[in-house]
């Protein structure tokens, strides 16, 4: 049995198949069935720690981006998009796995358009509450359509609709539960003050890096932070906030850090009294299985299309505030937290919105469903 997923190249796209693949192998070992090959057809491998650590092949296959604005990018990567399917045709017809599954991206593009050449049954996941282009278009050609929000369901063409089953979106097994004893030391907290965790996403989040920026000396004289930059802007932070942070008392309350393990993650998760986030779907879902309150901060429509969406639907559970991205400013951050943090009744009863929200076994039920479309396709 071999399995090929494919996606695009963030951590909203990448880390639910390391998710669905942890769970694949708790199924494989629970009914004592022979464990299937895996690999990963994309443009980058993001993670190639994960992938080895979960037995996932890497195979390179280039793709080009569809940019929702006018660019002469958009005229060349149609040519890459093509050799990538050419060279996805290659790989699918020497490999010929049971099934593709594909996340969605412009990076799935290729593998999926080969697939579909080759008659390989494609399995598509949308995390958002709004499909992106990518999986609009495998739709038409998948066996099954698994999405995260219901409102998802209406986006996609009535004829395939009776394909779709809501899933949830698959979270890493590490960080569907967060871990608390001995958290504060080992993130070097200080004791009996507030945390506030803020999460940027994979890559990080300038707009908010600034806005945090700005925001430093207010927000250490009531709280710890732990900041999660992205590595790309972490010298950059913390050069900033070395010079913002030169006269305060509480400077060693600020913790910039460029990228959260799982293990660090969980630990700030555990001790988070409010988390400030993106509104990926990832993200979202992660906050929810911690059952803690969140400021929801969606980029603006003109960057992406999906993250509005889930931050308001999100809110709707009554777990999260949002702030539109235009509208974020420093002082706007720090009077909000502190409206949070500052009325206990209210953090409780946003816990309790969070919780629900997300279901803990989607991995598990995507991965039942991948292995049972992989059977009935094997000879």
């Amino acid at each position: 049995m071999k399995i090929v997923f494919t996606s695009a190249g963030s951590g909203g796209h990448f880390y639910p198949i390391i998710a669905i693949a942890e769970a694949m192998s708790d199924l494989v070992r629970e009914k004592r069935l022979i464990a299937p090959k895996l690999y990963y057809l994309a443009p980058n491998p993001f993670d190639q720690k994960a992938l080895f650590e979960n037995g996932i092949i890497y195979i390179r296959i280039p793709a080009g981006k569809i940019r929702r604005y006018a660019s002469i990018k958009n005229f060349t990567d149609f040519f890459l998009t093509l050799a990538g399917t050419l060279s996805a045709l290659i790989i699918l017809f020497r490999l010929y796995p049971d099934v593709v599954v594909s996340k969605g991206g412009y990076g799935s593009v290729p593998t999926v358009l080969a697939a579909r050449i080759l008659r390989i049954p494609i399995i598509i996941h949308e995390s958002d509450a709004k499909p992106g282009r990518a999986n609009l278009f495998a739709a038409k050609f998948a066996t099954k359509i698994a999405i995260s929000f219901e409102s998802a369901e209406k986006f996609f063409p009535e004829k395939v609709r009776s394909k779709i089953a809501r899933t949830g979106i698959p979270i890493r097994k590490a960080l569907t539960r967060v871990e608390t004893e001995g958290a504060r030391q080992y993130l070097n907290l200080e004791p009996r003050v507030p945390t506030i965790l803020i999460l940027g996403g994979s890559q990080g989040a300038a707009r908010i890096n600034e806005t945090v920026l700005s925001a430093l000396p207010d927000l250490v004289s009531f709280a710890n932070i732990i900041h999660q930059t992205g590595q790309a802007n972490i010298k950059n932070v913390e050069a900033v906030a070395r010079v913002e942070l030169t006269k305060e008392s509480h400077a060693s309350r600020y913790h910039p850090v460029d990228y959260l393990s799982e293990v660090s993650l969980q630990r700030a998760a555990g001790v988070a009294d409010l988390i400030v986030s993106r509104a990926g779907a990832n993200s979202i879902t992660e906050i929810s299985l911690w059952e803690r309150p969140a400021i929801i901060i969606p980029i603006s429509e003109s960057v992406s299309h999906d993250q509005r969406t889930n931050a308001y639907t999100y809110a709707e559970t009554g777990a999260a505030i949002v702030i539109e991205d235009e509208n974020l400013t420093s002082h706007l951050l720090v009077s909000e937290i502190r409206r949070i943090i500052n009325d206990p009744e209210l953090s409780k009863r946003m816990a309790l919105g969070a919780s629900g929200f997300a279901d803990i076994n989607a991995a598990r039920t995507l991965a039942s469903e991948i292995l049972g479309v992989a059977l009935s396709h094997e000879p």
